[in-house]
């Protein structure tokens, strides 16, 4: 049996596994914005919403697309859409 293929959806999970880290994800799956934006959507400082932009991008989830002065993120990972998709339907089913 080859676990590196677990290993590596383990990570993702781990990634998405942050409150922040999933409503970023939700937000980016949404539309793409840039950190001023998604620092004053979850009112955190912007160091803070930049480490968790760093955790997604080196598992793959999102990227970053520069615009000038401003890189823009979005979703890359379908699979990770896909989850979320499904936890943001359970959720508004919860309600």
């Amino acid at each position: 049996m080859d676990t590196r293929k677990y290993e590596v959806q383990a990570e993702k999970l781990k990634a998405v596994a942050h409150p922040h880290r999933l409503c970023i994800i939700r937000g980016l799956i949404e539309k793409q914005c840039n950190v001023t934006k998604i620092q004053e959507c979850l009112e955190l400082p912007q160091s803070t919403v930049s480490q968790h932009l760093s955790k997604l991008k080196a598992a793959g989830i999102i990227e970053g697309q520069r615009n000038g002065l401003e890189i823009c993120y979005r979703v890359i990972d379908q699979d990770v859409i896909e989850i979320v998709k499904i936890l943001t339907r359970m959720d508004q089913e919860n309600i």
